[in-house]
């Protein structure tokens, strides 16, 4: 008898079963466990009883296309036994863990991405200090022509970039961002060793290209971002970050670089005489780097979140939802996009059971390669914001080129200007800086670069607007290039002041654009299956114009100075953007008509 009533009392008051709980009593009744024969009858029999209850009754509330769950009766509830069985039954379908809920902004994940992005301009950039001494240093050639094999030291990587980023693009659409993301790091990390180790200029060459080649990660991680936001007023704030990253990342890689490269020199008593690090003197900054990739790689691959559509959970609760008897009526976060039944199979309502697996050829062919798809993902709007981005690419790598060189020049005085037959100074040398000012410049740039994407662009992309701010930085855009050879004609007591404005001009509009074109480019793909193929196609054409802008640009600022005018180079740059800013009016505006179309067919 109060065993009886033991029962009642638990029946009507006990609490509302958690997951945890449902787990757990799923196997327990009285305090015992189930096991046995009489036990797993049991439990077939609630089941039973509980699918009778899913689709013989009429559902409490209306299901919609994005919550395909079955629906539970709370009338028919008449043991809470029969309720822990319930969720125990649906708690793999519902995924009732503790999510990220889709409204929020994903500080975590953006975080997590960044850390594994910092790795990367790190990497890359530190080989910058010691390209050319370390050319120098496998006796190639003349001595001359060091400048030059440094330059294609550094620039096979994104050569070999470019070539292989759609490739990745592609790839992470079919198996997922991150194991793409984790291999980018692990290529990179290899590419760091390889260099370190390097005893000629081929095997050098040979580790950067194989970098460049494992690489996908810039598409990867914009496309990662673009999935990640799913509120368009966060999309400014998110696309900042990793441009953000980036140039933290290209002022601290410099540094690794010239610090640790050559320890003997520098620590002979840490560092003696016939050790590893004397034969391979630019051995110590590539270890520093790829250790830096491998923590990003740990971090990564334990708490970076798969962001790929395809791949998430077909049904997702909120973080705060409390599980009963009405939980598979609530509306989901995640919807599924496709019956989880095959309402087309021969088994659907009877009694034989159906193979997945064995049945993959009835499923419906959601692949990319049909020519309908195919044709509008890459639509006018698609194509233009790529090659606006291209063009952008070039004209910016050429300021980063020419910057330092043009600092660094020799200043033509009166007198010089006199030998060669002219009687006032003309756009021609350089501001005749020494190498310390050019590092405290460079210094103040990373700065200022900081301040502006943390904060000038999300509140100018706030209300100004994305597309219209778009047209407007670019539009100013050849001013940037017009104005750095004015700085010949400014007193030396104004020199610093000037340089200054015009860096902050140029940040201002370059890393205010930059964002923006990945912000454009993922609103007009028109599938988000397609994103990582169209980001890596964007990541290679912007690969390919980086390669190409350094040997350009140096070219002009060369036959300039022959002519007595090395603001040739600048004013190329000038004439690129203008192109940039004629061809941005040619994008199509409207968002693509197709996406909704698309996401439907999904």
């Amino acid at each position: 008898m109060g065993r009886a009533v033991s029962r009642l009392l638990q029946r009507h008051f006990a609490p509302p079963a958690t997951p945890f709980r449902a787990f757990r009593s799923a196997n327990t009744v009285g305090g015992a466990e189930n096991h046995g024969p009489a036990a797993s009858a049991r439990r077939h029999s609630d089941r039973g009883r509980l699918l009778f209850r899913m689709h013989g009754t009429k559902p409490t509330s209306r299901l919609t296309s994005r919550s395909l769950v079955p629906t539970l009766s709370p009338a028919r509830h008449d043991t809470r036994r029969t309720q822990t069985h319930a969720l125990t039954d649906l708690v793999p379908v519902l995924a009732v863990a503790r999510l990220r809920n889709p409204n929020d902004f994903p500080t975590l994940q953006l975080f997590l991405l960044a850390i594994v992005r910092l790795a990367e301009p790190i990497a890359l950039t530190s080989i910058f200090p010691y390209a050319w001494p370390l050319v120098k240093k496998f006796k190639i050639g003349n001595e001359q022509d060091a400048s030059f094999y440094a330059g294609l030291l550094i620039s096979s990587f994104s050569l070999a970039e470019a070539l292989m980023g759609m490739y990745w693009g592609g790839l992470s659409d079919r198996i997922g961002r991150k194991p793409v993301l984790m291999l980018g790091c692990v290529g990179t990390m290899l590419s760091m060793v390889m260099v370190g180790f390097a005893s000629n200029i081929w095997v050098a060459l040979l580790g950067r290209a194989i970098g460049g080649l494992l690489n996908g990660n810039i598409g990867v991680i914009q496309t990662m971002v673009g999935e990640l936001v799913t509120k368009p007023e966060h999309e400014p704030r998110a696309f900042a970050v990793m441009p953000f990253v980036w140039s933290i990342g290209t002022i601290i890689g410099p540094c690794i670089g010239g610090t640790f490269a050559d320890p003997h020199s520098s620590w002979p008593n840490a560092f003696p005489a016939g050790g590893v690090f004397e034969r391979f003197p630019y051995l110590l900054p590539n270890l520093v780097c790829a250790a830096l990739l491998l923590i990003s790689i740990v971090l990564g691959f334990v708490l970076l979140d798969e962001t790929h559509p395809d791949m998430q959970p077909r049904v997702l609760l909120p973080a705060d939802t409390y599980v009963s008897e009405e939980t598979p009526l609530m509306e989901t976060s995640d919807a599924m996009k496709r019956p989880a039944v095959d309402l087309r199979a021969e088994t659907y309502g009877t009694m034989r059971s159906f193979n997945g697996e064995s049945r993959q050829d009835e499923r419906p062919d959601m692949s990319l390669e049909k020519p309908g798809i195919v044709k509008a993902v890459w639509n006018k709007r698609v194509v233009g914001f790529i090659v606006a981005l291209s063009i952008f690419t070039y004209h910016s790598m050429t300021y980063d080129h020419l910057m330092p060189i043009f600092f660094e020049d020799e200043r033509l005085s009166t007198a010089t200007f006199a030998s060669v037959g002219l009687a006032t100074p003309t756009l021609s040398g350089g501001l005749g800086l020494s190498l310390r000012d050019v590092g405290m410049i460079m210094a103040v740039n990373g700065v200022i670069a900081l301040i502006v994407q943390a904060v000038i662009f999300p509140l100018a992309a706030e209300r100004v607007g994305v597309y219209r701010l778009f047209l407007i930085v670019t539009v100013l855009h050849p001013i940037v290039y017009a104005i750095v050879p004015l700085l010949l004609l400014v007193p030396q007591s104004f020199m610093f002041p000037a340089i200054y404005m015009c860096l902050a001009i140029r940040n201002t509009l370059s890393i205010t654009l930059y964002p923006l074109l990945l912000i454009l480019i993922k609103e007009a793909t028109p599938s988000s299956s397609a994103l990582g193929k169209v980001n890596g196609l964007a990541a290679s054409a912007g690969a390919a114009c980086r390669m190409a802008a350094p040997p350009i640009a140096g070219f002009l600022y060369t036959f300039g100075s022959k002519m007595n005018l090395t603001a040739l180079a600048w004013y190329g740059s000038a004439v690129v953007a203008v192109i940039g800013a004629v061809q941005c009016f040619w994008v199509p505006r409207e968002q693509c008509a197709d996406k909704s179309e698309e996401d439907d067919d999904e």
